[in-house]
């Protein structure tokens, strides 16, 4: 596609119900509208009928994925043969290989790491939002894409202002990844201590899913993001840092040896990054609305409190130890956030778990964690475990907290 060029393109939508997926549905509406020539092969969304119906019409896709059983006995009865499904975790992987041009990998949590492989081993351009497929396997993901000839293109805001501004990766003094703070920046530790999931999903300037939500409100986000960053663009820890931005108008900072800092701004609205993705290498409207500067006034800026919310801390530390321990992270956070969300056990419990089942597997000689992970299979092994040892020390939190 030219500048003045209509874009032509052959798309797969992994996650598509989720707040990534209908941004990224919406975004396809507006280059249809302006013209573009986007048909869209396959999407695969989760267990949320009313949703699937909708995108179906919307997007008339070639193929639909459903992950759930039961909403997929649903979705096959009210479509009745108009458009192919599939039906469980196989189908998803389908729609991963299915013949598009570009894929959204925006499945939430390690489950999206298959699918995007899958994509990646077809040598497709895939634009990541799922940030946990790079935590958990990036050096894998990266080596996979070389040898396929794949394009991997950022998504989440923070990679996507990266990508946008880093012109000169050998010159890179420091990155710099924004966080908005989330809604628990000004409490105290006291009070985030009875917070309810509720208030940790009522993020003050993005509209996302639960858990990203609640990974925004103890900083596991930005951590989960610093490590993302490392691995998409091969950067060490120690050019790596964040900053606590209010307003989410700064995306990220890349300063360079001449101490030139770069910085990509936009409106707190993710059909921005996913538009840049869809147009890459070029430019076109997505239906964000315009900056207004002069409207939102003051850009403010802080350090974030590492006491207060230690998971950045113990990304980096992660980070340190290694891919595997930067797997084991993931999956230990994932399961410390449903424990989270069922009530099970408190906010701050959740980087508490985090941190305890690190220090579990460091101590374990299988754990594995002084070196990588030489394929997919050790990712999910290490996965697996971290996962069943995260869920055992959250029950004994839990069943403490009844005593």
């Amino acid at each position: 596609m030219g500048l003045s060029g209509a874009m032509s393109k052959r798309i797969a939508i992994l996650g598509a119900s989720g707040s990534i997926g209908l941004n990224t549905a919406e975004v396809v509406e507006a280059r249809r509208a302006a013209g573009d020539a986007i048909s869209v092969e396959a999407i695969s969304v989760g267990a949320n009928v009313a949703v699937a119906l909708d995108l179906v019409a919307r997007l008339q896709p070639r193929f639909l994925a459903v992950a759930d059983a039961a909403a997929g006995a649903q979705l096959k009865e009210a479509i009745k043969g108009s458009v192919e499904i599939g039906i469980g975790a196989q189908a998803v992987l389908e729609a991963a290989e299915r013949p598009a041009d570009w894929v959204m990998s925006a499945i939430v949590g390690a489950a999206g790491m298959a699918p995007t492989a899958a994509a990646v081993r077809r040598g497709a351009t895939v634009a990541i939002a799922n940030k946990e497929s790079v935590v958990c396997a990036g050096p894998l993901l990266r080596a996979l894409a070389k040898r396929h000839g794949a394009t991997i293109l950022p998504v989440d805001s923070e990679h996507n202002a990266i990508f946008q501004v880093l012109a000169a990766p050998d010159r890179v003094e420091e990155v710099v990844l924004t966080a908005s703070g989330g809604p628990f920046r000004s409490w105290s530790a006291e009070r985030m201590r009875a917070a309810t999931p509720a208030q940790a999903r009522a993020h003050p300037n993005w509209a996302m899913g639960a858990k990203n939500s609640i990974d925004s409100a103890t900083l596991m986000n930005k951590g989960l993001e610093l490590i993302e960053a490392a691995y998409l663009f091969e950067l060490p820890a120690d050019r790596l840092a964040v900053l606590v931005h209010p307003q989410s108008i700064i995306h990220s900072m890349v300063t360079y040896c001449d101490g030139s800092t770069l910085a990509q701004l936009s409106a707190p609205d993710m059909k921005v990054p996913i538009g840049y993705a869809l147009a890459w290498p070029d430019r076109a409207a997505c239906g964000a609305k315009k900056l207004d500067l002069a409207a939102i006034g003051t850009l403010t800026f802080e350090q974030p409190d590492l006491t207060r919310f230690p998971a950045l801390r113990l990304a980096r530390e992660a980070l340190i130890a290694g891919p595997a321990a930067t797997a084991a992270f993931n999956a230990a956070n994932e399961v410390a956030v449903l424990a989270f969300i069922a009530e099970d056990i408190g906010f701050l419990d959740i980087a508490a778990v985090v941190e305890a089942t690190l220090e579990r597997l460091a101590g374990e000689a299988s754990a594995g964690f002084g070196r990588a992970p030489a394929s997919f299979e050790e990712v999910l092994a290490i996965d697996a475990h971290a996962r069943g040892l995260a869920a055992k020390l959250a029950r004994e939190r839990h069943i403490s907290a009844l005593a």
